[in-house]
């Protein structure tokens, strides 16, 4: 048995190899920025409640995009969808960077800026989601979940990282202009590929809320596929306290800490993907989700206790660990079972969940640490994530039980 990762399928599938490496180059742009608003928002106004604002205004315009995204994955083709939103993705960095340019930059263009392009990610992300789908073979499912996993864990340290690099060195606006530079690549991968399916035609026929109002029906006719978004909700809205790192690292070092603590959930991440051979051996994927979204909240009770830096990256790299097990088969839970048809109206669901719990958690996170501080800020949440994924996995027993076939 093959216990390692295994990279085969980037190379024998040119159309996969080519999507993979150029959304691993744009991730990378994407977590430098995912640094320097929250850091130059607090940088600006000092305040974590502002910087938990930020994820509440961003996540206001995906939760309607988001929907329409999936639509129009499953309508219309999706590479020239992904085309089309990278080219606007890369103009709202140049406007980041044109506002962090100036002496005294406004608040207001970095809340409306990167609001807009939180609502064009949504009709970004439906689109990849249900593409890979459609190149790879249902035996490739679970090694796509892994390699995935480790994709977004390595850019996840290396994007935060540089990001925290480029903030003390050069200043924010320069993170902003190597963002619109990682797209440009991006666009020339997605060039090059060829022979990409056709969308379904019944679905084009159809209206775009009736499009949706079908994609909901199957959703939650699927007790499994509601487990895995409520488990990965109730974990990123609890458990998430990203809008808390500015503030945490003022007292361990700054900028060059800020860029560690983004990381070190990455690193976990990363060390678990290593070994992505062993998830195609697992069949109960249901109860990986939930016990691994559990553990998640565990680590994060512990990060909330300690004061001294190297546990607290330990612990968030534990935390990393546990949510890049839940990724996995939460990835493989919905290629198997969802239809190609729905694949992007599914996805538009499921960006709603793991991208508005992480926004709504980082305006939790900062309300109640404005309220109560940042230590009963962090541990509060990561019990409220342990009560609420074990409520998830009670009251839906054929996600608990669900088992790949």
């Amino acid at each position: 048995m093959n216990y390692f990762l295994n990279f085969s399928l980037l190379f024998r599938n040119r159309n996969f190899g080519l999507l993979f490496a150029g959304q691993f180059v744009s991730f990378i742009g994407t977590m430098i920025t995912s640094v320097a608003l929250p850091y130059q928002i607090y940088h600006e106004t000092h305040s974590t409640l502002m910087v938990g604002l930020l994820g509440f205004f961003q996540l206001l315009p995906l939760l309607f995009t988001a929907l329409i995204g999936g639509v129009f994955a499953d309508r219309y083709h999706r590479r020239m969808l992904l085309m089309i939103t990278e080219s606007a993705l890369s103009i709202g960095c140049l406007l980041l960077a044109w506002n962090a340019s100036l002496a005294t930059p406004h608040l207001w263009v970095i809340f409306l800026v990167s609001s807009v392009m939180s609502g064009i990610n949504g009709l970004h992300r439906p689109a990849i989601e249900s593409m890979t789908q459609q190149l790879v073979s249902r035996d490739d499912f679970t090694r796509v979940g892994a390699l995935v996993t480790f994709k977004f864990s390595l850019c996840m340290i290396v994007g935060p990282a540089i990001g925290g690099l480029i903030i003390s060195h050069f200043g924010v606006m320069t993170t902003f202009l190597v963002d619109f530079a990682t797209f440009f690549m991006s666009l020339v991968a997605l060039v090059l590929m060829t022979h990409i399916p056709k969308p379904d035609k019944q679905v084009q026929d159809e209206s775009t809320f009736r499009s949706v109002k079908q994609g909901f029906k199957y959703a939650f006719s699927r007790q499994e596929l509601v487990g895995t978004y409520l488990v990965d909700f109730i974990a990123m809205i609890f458990g998430m306290p990203n809008a808390l790192f500015p503030a945490i690292a003022a007292s361990y070092g700054g900028a060059k800490t800020l860029g560690l603590l983004y990381s070190a959930p990455a690193v976990g991440a990363l060390a678990i993907s290593a070994f992505g051979g062993v998830f195609e051996k697992v069949k109960r994927h249901g109860a990986g989700v939930g016990i691994a979204a559990m553990l998640w909240g565990v680590s994060m009770i512990f990060f909330g206790m300690v004061n001294s830096l190297p546990l607290a990256l330990f612990f968030l790299a534990m935390a990393g660990l546990f949510d890049a097990v839940s990724g996995i088969f939460r990835m493989t839970m919905w290629n198997q079972t969802i239809p190609a048809h729905l694949r992007g109206r599914m996805a538009g669901i499921e960006m709603i969940s793991y991208l508005s719990g992480p926004r709504l958690g980082d305006t939790e996170a900062g309300l109640v640490a404005s309220l109560f501080g940042v230590t009963a800020s962090i541990i509060s949440g990561g019990v409220l994530c342990v009560v609420g994924v074990a409520a998830c996995c009670f009251y839906l027993p054929k996600f608990w039980r669900y088992k790949a076939k």
